[in-house]
């Protein structure tokens, strides 16, 4: 299959894949609007509202794979995220990119146009819709999309990735942590998480460990860097 097409999830083979309400209501103008798309995804303007720390921080995430796996990437990401994780897993591996908007399949597609081993698939996370048959993959990465969605569906979203892993399978999750009290950001970045991010501090409360029932049969490792405003979780399937 060209990397320039892709599947959608076939729960009702007459109704295209809906967009979740939260997503239209919070985020049209960053994930939807194909006016704001190309500025927010210039990877200058990706280090800028990750801090400096964009490039750190895919390069640790996609450090954790492997080449030759199977892995399920949860909705598209801005810069140049997939193609790196497509080279990674190199022509043995295979990288399968899962969102709810076509809008961003169509953007993320010329980005992975030359990794013959990438596959698109239109559907919604929050209701299973992963696009892989569950216990199949090796790896699934996350990168910054369980701040971006309600409790409820947070779950939902940890419960469809972590089943999508066979024993022994990692998920990676890399999201924003609640930083240290003294970091010169704190100000900033509570101001940003009101009036942009609001579902973003309900994260910062949860411990990514107890997310799902689903995470007892998980071992979990923690990171935090930037003064503890970013975190990346492993969880390894044991069970």
């Amino acid at each position: 299959m060209s990397a320039h097409s892709y599947t959608a999830s076939p729960d009702s083979p007459l109704a295209p894949v809906a967009i979740p309400e939260y997503l239209s209501k919070t985020y049209t103008w960053a994930y939807l609007s194909k006016r704001t798309m190309p500025w927010l995804d210039r990877p200058a303007v990706v280090s800028a509202i990750l801090w400096g720390n964009a490039d750190r921080l895919m390069r640790e995430s996609i450090a954790q794979f492997e080449p030759g796996e199977r892995v399920l990437q949860a909705a598209c990401v801005y810069g140049h995220y997939s193609p790196r994780l497509a080279d990674r897993l190199g022509r043995q591996g295979h990288l399968t990119v899962t969102d709810v908007a076509a809008v961003q399949l169509d953007n993320v597609a010329p980005k992975v146009a030359a990794s013959p081993n990438v596959r698109l698939h239109r559907g919604d996370l929050s209701q299973g819709q992963t696009g892989v048959p569950p216990e199949s993959q090796d790896a699934v990465a996350c990168f910054f999309l369980l701040h971006e969605v309600p409790p409820l569906e947070r779950r939902r979203i940890a419960d469809a990735l972590l089943g999508a892993v066979r024993i022994g399978g990692r998920v990676v999750f890399t999201d924003y942590h609640r930083m240290a009290a003294w970091h010169p950001l704190r100000p900033i970045m509570g101001l940003v998480f009101a009036l942009l991010e609001p579902y973003a501090n309900s994260l910062l409360d949860q411990d990514v460990a107890s997310i799902s029932p689903a995470c007892g049969r998980f071992r979990f490792a923690k990171t935090v860097s930037f003064g503890g405003l970013y975190q990346q979780v492993v969880a390894t399937r044991i069970a």
